[in-house]
């Protein structure tokens, strides 16, 4: 491309740019005001109105769980207080001198027959029943495997115990958990536990009984993150340990709080509300589904959306069509750009955008004060070629060339450019000598090895010679020095038989 050609595709260029320029701001104008206009307004509302279901379900679940917790608390300090009263009377010796009928009326009383609650047991030091609510006559059986037994039995500070579930043996298998205190000796020696059940039929009953949309859950989990009750109910879930679980490291973080999160049990997305007992190693989770208390939110955003497209039509219609002549000035544009910036028939830089790069780099390496390289590659007896083989054979021979060099650069921020004729300029930024020799020697082999055959070669094909120069930059005039050396390390690489590379010496 000759020097009028590309400074005529400059000049169209900075004409298109100017065009370009002014068409986008009318664009972006319009589009902007129109955007802001529109968009705006709907998207406020409608994050108001979503803002507004989060709150107000946030607000039901705390109520929910505020209701099941009185009640659950409520109950089990029913269910302590007959516990330290079986414990107290037990070490009453009055008491325990009355009838079996007679003891175990004002031992249990009548505790036992409540709705919901399982047998009342009073253990020994082996897990063997001694005393039971339920019948005058004892029951057999011994418990002592049992983890509410052995946490009682090793650690007399237990204080009120709260199992995971199990299923009870005196009653068929039905799940319960059970709730202990430990009976001790006069010396304070382990002298068994009084148990008492609690069906989690309780537990089930209480979460059917409120209303948490069709995709909702309620759980009740003990803090070692073993699920005691969920509704909806299912008794595969049922001891279930979810302590490994992101729901659960969230109900552990704080008293309590609401986030929401995606269920690691059925996958559902859901916003939580989490209260941890404060007398009780327990937590109650109540969690809405977001597809549920959501749905009201998206009928009405659908409405909005409808008709914020019945009157944007127009607007969105002229938005293309500009946008579509936008976008084919801008590639015209760029292509023209890269027209101006790029050697047209190896498609490496030409030598005008070498000098920006080179005077851009030598700035940047004279600032941080580092080593920059140059390469100087140049065709051996490339004017023999031409005349022998042709010119077009002659481009096609430096098209070939130009390929060797860029694919022999690496990192992005090195550059090759044609710098005239059959001379090639490679910048290498932050490269040692020895890094700059390896790769020139690189470029020379890749060249050798294409075999493009050059009768008129002492080497029978196409071969080139390559002047290296390492700098630090110093002062202003030291790029022109740079490249002074380089050409000179060049033209040594010539003289000493072509097709090898020369490094420059520093002076």
């Amino acid at each position: 491309m000759s020097k009028t050609e590309r400074s005529r595709i400059a000049r169209l260029a900075g004409s298109v740019r100017q065009k370009l320029g002014a068409s986008s701001l009318v664009v972006a104008a319009c589009g902007a005001m129109i955007a802001i206009v529109m968009v705006g307004l709907c998207a406020v509302s409608l994050y108001q109105g979503r803002l507004d279901a989060q709150d107000h379900t946030r607000d039901t679940l705390r109520d929910i769980a505020l209701i099941a917790q009185r009640d659950i608390e409520r109950n089990l300090e029913l269910y302590e207080l007959s516990l330290q009263a079986v414990v107290d009377g037990l070490q009453q010796a009055d008491v325990m001198g009355l009838p079996p009928r007679l003891r175990r009326e004002v031992l249990f009383d009548r505790a036992a027959s409540a709705k919901y609650l399982g047998s009342m047991p009073v253990l020994d030091e082996s897990g063997n029943i001694v005393i039971d609510s339920g019948s005058d006559t004892r029951r057999y059986g011994n418990f002592a495997d049992r983890p509410y037994f052995i946490v009682q039995r090793d650690h007399p500070d237990a204080g009120l115990y709260i199992s995971d579930p199990y299923e009870s043996r005196l009653r068929s298998g039905s799940p319960s958990i059970a709730l202990t205190r430990r009976l001790s000796h006069a010396d304070g020696s382990f002298a068994g536990i009084v148990l008492l059940a609690v069906n989690l039929e309780y537990f089930h009953a209480l979460f059917a009984g409120l209303s948490l949309g069709p995709h909702g859950s309620m759980s009740l989990i003990g803090r070692d993150g073993v699920m005691i009750m969920r509704q909806p109910y299912d008794p595969r879930i049922i001891g279930r340990n979810i302590s490994g679980a992101s729901t659960f490291r969230r109900f552990m973080s704080a008293p309590e709080g609401s986030f929401s999160e995606t269920a690691s049990i059925d996958g559902i997305r859901r916003l939580y509300w989490f209260q941890n007992f404060p007398h009780a190693p327990l937590i109650l989770m109540v969690a809405a589904a977001e597809q549920d208390f959501y749905a009201a939110w998206w009928r009405r955003a659908l409405t909005i959306g409808l008709l914020m497209l019945a009157f944007g039509a127009s607007f969105v219609g002229l938005s293309v069509l500009l946008g579509v002549q936008l976008r084919r000035r801008m590639r015209a544009e760029s292509e023209l750009q890269l027209l101006a910036r790029t050697d047209g028939l190896t498609g490496l830089n030409n030598r005008r955008s070498l000098g920006e790069i080179l005077d851009l780099e030598w700035r940047r390496a004279k600032r941080t004060r580092s080593v920059m390289s140059l390469l100087f590659v140049d065709i051996d007896r490339f004017k023999a070629y031409n005349d022998t083989y042709g010119h077009q054979a002659g481009d096609d021979a430096l098209a070939a060339v130009a390929r060797c060099v860029s694919e022999s650069i690496r990192r992005p921020a090195d550059t090759a450019a044609r710098y005239g004729g059959e001379e090639f300029v490679v910048v290498l930024p932050d490269t040692a000598a020895s890094g700059a020799s390896e790769i020139a020697e690189r470029i020379r082999n890749a060249i050798c090895e294409c075999a493009i055959e050059h009768a008129g070669s002492e080497y029978g094909r196409v071969t080139a010679s390559i002047g290296v120069v390492s700098r630090v930059p110093l002062t202003k005039d030291d790029l022109t020095a740079a490249i002074k050396a380089a050409d000179e390390a060049l033209y040594n690489a010539k003289a000493t038989g072509r097709n090898r590379v020369s490094q420059s010496q520093p002076s």
